[in-house]
């Protein structure tokens, strides 16, 4: 079972890790991408997520589907949060489950960098001295 998912609620790391065990699974990898304190040598107040959800489902359930074909994934879950991301929250998490644990590292990993690339899911940085958006690549 893939489930994409976008709220402005606080994400959670063990309802992923609920959503993904498998007992037929030997690697349960997860990455969560928290909001840091800090970017290029600036202190950041807070992040400022955007997306055109509609697009941004769609392609979230196209990376899972192909994270889960192309390394037999058991289960795959990508949950990203909307809106003011406080200091030290959850902005996005990705977990995914299969037989053994460099398919679901290899995964993971796919996932995130492809969700950088494709998903219309915006960021601005607020500072002390003003806000910016940020470029999907640093």
């Amino acid at each position: 079972m893939e489930q994409v998912y976008i709220s402005t609620d606080r994400l959670s790391s063990q309802w992923c890790i609920d959503l993904v065990s498998d007992d037929g699974s030997g690697g349960l990898v997860m990455f969560i991408g928290n909001v840091r304190n800090q970017t290029k040598g600036k202190t950041v107040k807070y992040l400022d997520f955007e997306a055109y959800e509609p697009m941004a489902i769609k392609e979230m359930q196209k990376i899972a589907d192909t994270a889960k074909d192309r390394w037999k994934l058991h289960k795959m879950v990508i949950h990203h949060r909307v809106g003011k991301v406080p200091i030290g929250e959850e902005a996005v998490i990705i977990a995914c489950s299969s037989p053994h644990r460099k398919a679901s590292f290899e995964a993971c990993e796919y996932a995130i960098d492809t969700l950088k690339e494709t998903v219309p899911i915006w960021k601005k940085e607020f500072f002390e001295d003003g806000e910016v958006w940020v470029s999907a690549h640093p």
